[in-house]
């Protein structure tokens, strides 16, 4: 299979010398087993590469398994990569295999593979090194001829220095290391996947595929895309379902880009950002920063009442004790005690889940990524706020 063989069939859409490179990379150690590392933004595509490698290989007969890790919570993680015996811990009415075992002679896609907790990198890297995994529950270690590529969005040299990723392990799965351009280093080629994807579009639903106009053309291929492919197909799917209009303009295109509107009235957390998801700690952030901004509106707010108001019954004390971590409003004083609610951090990171939760009718994926988490910190904070 050629270069052009492997877009064709894997409808990879671009002539961008970035993206060309890493499918030449691709196919040149595919007849290898040699572990290769893939990485870039969440949204560029970097699921194709994989099967790219295993189509090309000597193992495109045998199983080929793609595991998302960010999407397994933590504490059965374990099971479904390496099996378990039965009565290894509750629940476990049964023996079953694990993705190693099943992959067994084929090849193994850990996507997201920085979401593995430390005690699973620790069993990861024993595959690598010796071939060998043990069952949850059982002493007896099981041989395996896998090869394994992974991916992540995640910057891992960071994540090593905060403790988070195993070096070692890292220096074992990035034999081989394939980067994935983000939209906006390709910009050639957005001309390209939008008339594509609005061929698509119009071919599944029957109607006249949508184009764009010059200045709206110019629009998008400037547009910075955060979400990159995904996003983009999520747009021209859009604009072909809801414009009657098929000759797209640029104030269209102005009005539909998410960061010109604010429909629900909901936090924008994803402006002008160059990745398309954000870490945990960068929400912290954020949500302080955004609490902070607040404070000094209810402040302004407060006083103007204070000043025009002289029989007003709000206290100029409320705000002395005001810290950065957490902030206490006082309602008007009555005969009896006062109440006093109180808005941590942590408060306005279980709404905002919360709400995004609600918004997307429980579905933990979608709302995952609209804040900007894997599913596994979602997870993990639906338990941690009880919602």
């Amino acid at each position: 299979m050629n270069k052009q063989q492997a877009k064709q069939r894997f409808g990879i859409i671009g002539n961008s010398p970035l993206l060309e490179r890493a499918i030449d990379i691709a196919l040149q150690v595919a007849h290898t087993d040699i572990s290769v590392f893939v990485s870039g933004e969440s949204g560029t595509g970097k699921e194709n590469i994989p099967k790219i490698i295993h189509q090309n290989s000597n193992r495109k007969h045998n199983n080929y398994i793609a595991v998302n890790c960010g999407a397994i919570p933590e504490g059965t993680i374990d099971s479904e990569l390496f099996g378990h015996e039965k009565g290894s811990f509750t629940g476990a009415h049964d023996s079953r295999k694990g993705y190693f075992e099943v992959a067994n002679g084929g090849t193994i896609f850990l996507d997201e593979v920085a979401e593995l907790p430390m005690s699973t990198q620790v069993r990861l890297l024993r595959v690598l090194e010796s071939g060998e995994f043990m069952k949850v529950g059982s002493s007896n270690a099981i041989k395996t001829d896998v090869r394994v590529i992974a991916a992540t969005n995640v910057n891992i040299p960071n994540a090593i220095k905060e403790g988070k990723f195993r070096e070692d392990l890292y220096y074992r799965l990035n034999t081989i290391s394939i980067f994935i351009p983000a939209l906006r280093d390709r910009k050639e080629d957005i001309s390209l996947l939008f008339r594509k994807f609005a061929s698509d579009f119009a071919d599944k639903y029957n109607t006249p595929s949508i184009r764009l106009e010059s200045d709206a053309l110019k629009l998008i291929t400037d547009y910075n895309w955060p979400g990159n492919i995904r996003q983009l197909r999520n747009f021209v799917a859009q604009l072909s379902v809801i414009e009657k209009e098929r000759n797209i303009s640029a104030t269209t295109v102005l009005h539909a880009l998410p960061e010109n509107r604010n429909e629900n009235n909901s936090p924008i957390l994803f402006e002008e950002k160059s990745k398309a998801d954000l870490s945990e700690r960068e929400i912290l952030y954020k949500v302080l920063f955004d609490m902070k901004r607040d404070l000094t509106e209810l402040k302004k707010i407060t006083f103007d009442l204070i000043n025009n108001e002289e029989n007003s019954n709000f206290n100029k004390d409320i705000f002395n004790d005001v810290n950065e971590n957490e902030i206490t409003l006082l309602p008007k004083q009555q005969e009896s005690d006062s109440q006093e609610e109180v808005y941590t951090l942590a408060n306005h990171e279980k709404n905002l889940i919360k709400k995004s939760l609600e918004k997307h009718n429980g579905k933990r994926k979608l709302a995952a990524e609209e804040l900007g988490i894997s599913e596994r910190t979602l997870y993990r904070k639906i338990k941690e706020f009880k919602l």
